[in-house]
């Protein structure tokens, strides 16, 4: 299935769907807002599949229990037993279909005793049990059963004998699949399982639509019962030791044979795409966090399907793997460290849906409307992209973009800083979802780092129009800094938004972090921050206050603000992304304090989620020998929380680089928080970087590109 046409902002396609999305795809707003302002159309379950119109409201099937394993576009959702039941979302999914739905072991007619189920990589689980073999005295058990499964349709079972004699065993395997589309199993309708017929060493099973999956098996079973879709062995086992039977299962279209991957796709794309960053220290955490978020980011690394060259992360498993998002975009510029190659292929895949012609859209990205919280009706996510393409293209020349995608990539950044100074001088501010507005904070925040980048970026490449940005800037700046300030006892707050009318919303939340993110310029400079110094120091204290910072990270709405809820995706819960931006603000202006804090509850909470992050969960307050609460319906792994992590973790380093100018400077967080840190297998100018980090807080380049000046 095609993915939907994104709508035009303002302007969503179609009615809403019965079926609610994940938080992060959008809601139907709550309140005052008509369910006409939101469209799911855009949002994509596995690879372009949509979500479901379901007769009636239902609810995501939660996967924050499931082990994920993650290669796309192949996808294993696994429970911590190890079996797949048929039940739920179980099962291995390959370009968003389902091509294994059952798969039951049974050894001497018993299941075996589920001990252990652990992730062994991104796309890798493994799962122990343990069976009592009849005859043997005594409770311990002799036969150990070890499951690999990975994302790519493969699993391995190995029996390993403990017993003091010879042991001959029946083993077999229960296979089935319903060969559903992504989407279908996300709605929750029940979908019959396929006749199975033998088909080489396994099975196979073929749709009413031509599609069709085989399952083979090594060694060779020694029985197959198609109706029953079991395969049957003869394990001999002596003392000590093993049989293992390798299993495989391949998805093919209708008249198409399977390729490369286990959907037929085009195959991985390369993991040299990301480096190798490593980090190590006296604190273990941050090494464990980036060696997962970085497998993870590997993981999530899809083609564009019109143009396998070019690759970016998809949004998040299972429910968000479609089509090049603004998050990816966001994603791509936080992995900068590891290099710029994939903020090319982003910028790449983004550039061709850009809308040209006369008309007053000309030069923005279209993208689809996404849930702002209870306050506002839902965003563009195209306003967001068009904003971004020119502030992570002047960032990455920065981090050693080669010139040849600098040159191919620039026309389509000056088309979208065109669309940027139509857009503030029509109202003074950038609107957003549709002409009448409103005008939110973060969008001006995002407009007015855009300005300040895209005039660094034209000025750097021999341009005209940088002047031109920065008055545009310099406007929404002083504007911004007088009518988006709210005043009160307590020192004065941003407003969420302005309304066409001249209202202000006081709502305060963690989108307040994004008027904290300014960008790299030249020299190792960051851009001016769209606040003064005393609001600028203020909004700090806030970010660091209780009602914000839950322990575990910022929330998204404030506990005393109204319409606060702790699973509010905009209103409550607590999203990496947006304390990743929190942390590395903090730490840039000078606010190291609430940096630390905040970097510190983030690691605590990647700690009790295995190290892999989900794009948020829950603002419950942190308390003693407490946890944080999984969020139902969230991505898990996400783009933004594995580049999120990333970003926050090197903010203990400080690096600005500016390969342009020949020159990398760090400025470390002066207390070192967490300890002496080293960071290596970064990437700046295209070669290795590393820095270490002192427990005085003191930093030193370690390695970089020949020809570098190096400063501290």
């Amino acid at each position: 299935m095609a993915p939907s046409p994104a709508p035009a902002p303002g302007r969503p396609s179609g009615p809403p769907p019965a079926h609610p999305a994940a938080p992060s795809t959008g809601h139907r707003p709550p309140g005052p807002h008509p369910p006409a302002h939101t469209s799911l159309s855009g949002y994509t379950l596995g690879a372009g599949i949509a979500l479901p119109r379901a007769p009636g409201p239902s609810e995501l099937p939660s996967v924050h229990g499931a082990l994920l394993c993650v290669a796309l576009p192949a996808l294993a959702v696994c429970a911590e037993h190890g079996q797949l039941t048929g039940e739920g979302p179980e099962g291995v999914y390959a370009a968003g279909r389902r091509l294994l739905s059952r798969s039951l072991l049974r050894v001497a007619g018993r299941e075996p005793v589920a001990l252990q189920g652990r992730m062994a990589a991104a796309d890798k689980a493994v799962f122990l049990g343990a069976l009592r073999v009849p005859g043997e005295p005594g409770p311990d058990p002799a036969l150990a059963v070890e499951r690999t499964r990975s994302a790519d349709g493969t699993e391995r079972i190995t029996l390993r004998s403990a017993a003091g004699r010879a042991l001959r065993l029946p083993v077999e395997i229960a296979l089935g699949t319903d060969l559903a589309d992504l989407g279908t199993v996300a709605s929750g309708r029940p979908t019959p399982e396929l006749a199975a017929s033998v088909h080489g060493t396994g099975l196979r099973w073929t749709a009413p639509d031509g599609r069709s999956a085989a399952v083979t098996a090594d060694p060779p079973p020694t029985d197959s019962l198609a109706a029953a879709g079991v395969l049957r062995w003869e394990a001999d086992l002596a003392p000590g030791a093993t049989f293992t039977i390798h299993l495989r299962v391949r998805g093919e279209a209708a008249g198409r044979a399977a390729g490369g991957s286990p959907g037929g796709g085009a195959g991985r794309p390369g993991g040299h795409l990301l480096s190798d960053a490593r980090a190590e220290g006296d604190d273990p955490r941050p090494g464990e966090l980036l060696r997962s978020s970085v497998d993870d980011l590997r993981a999530l690394l899809q083609r564009d399907p019109a143009h396998p060259a070019d690759v970016h992360l998809a949004a998040g498993v299972p429910w968000r793997c479609g089509p090049v998002t603004a998050e990816a975009l966001w994603a791509a510029r936080m992995a900068l460290p590891l290099g710029t190659r994939l903020a090319a292929t982003t910028l790449r895949a983004l550039g061709r849906t850009q809308l040209s012609g006369g008309e007053a859209d000309s030069g923005r990205i279209p993208g689809p409307l996404r849930d702002a919280g209870p306050h506002l009706p839902p965003r563009c996510t195209g306003v967001e992209a068009t904003l971004a393409f020119p502030a992570v293209l002047a960032e990455a020349r920065r981090w050693g973009l080669p010139a040849k995608d600098l040159d191919e990539l620039l026309p389509a950044a000056e088309r979208c800083l065109g669309w940027l100074r139509r857009a503030v001088a029509g109202t003074g501010y950038v609107p957003d979802p549709g002409p009448a507005g409103p005008w939110r904070a973060e969008t001006q925040a995002h407009a007015h780092r855009a300005a300040l980048l895209g005039a660094d970026l034209l000025d750097g490449c021999g341009r005209s129009g940088g002047d031109a940005l920065r008055d545009t800037a310099r406007t929404l700046r002083e504007r911004f800094r007088r009518e988006f300030w709210i005043e009160d006892r307590a020192g004065g707050r941003p407003a969420l938004a302005r309304t066409p009318d001249g209202r202000t919303r006081s709502e305060l939340g963690g989108w307040a972090a994004h008027l904290l993110d300014t960008g790299l310029l030249g020299g190792g400079r960051y851009a001016q921050g769209l606040l003064d110094k005393t609001q600028t120091d203020q909004v700090a204290r806030l970010l660091g206050a209780p009602a914000l910072d839950s322990g575990w990270g910022l929330r998204g709405l404030g506990t005393k603000e109204p319409g606060y809820n702790t699973f509010g995706h905009r209103a409550g819960a607590v999203r990496v992304h947006e304390t990743a931006v929190a942390v590395a603000g903090l730490a840039a202006g000078g606010h190291e304090r609430e940096a630390a804090v905040l970097l510190r509850g983030l690691l605590d909470a990647a700690e009790t989620f295995a190290h892999r992050l989900p794009e948020m969960y829950a603002g419950e307050q942190r308390t003693a020998g407490g946890r944080p609460v999984p969020h139902p319906a969230a991505c898990r792994p996400a783009a933004t929380a594995a580049a999120g992590a990333v970003h926050a973790l090197l903010a203990l380093a400080g690096i600005r680089p500016d390969v342009p100018g020949r020159s990398v400077s760090v400025h470390p967080l002066p207390s070192a928080p967490l300890g002496g840190i080293r960071f290596s297998g970064l990437v700046v100018a295209g070669e290795p970087f590393a820095v270490r980090v002192g427990r005085l807080g003191l930093g030193m380049v370690e390695e970089a590109a020949e020809g570098l000046q190096l400063g501290v």
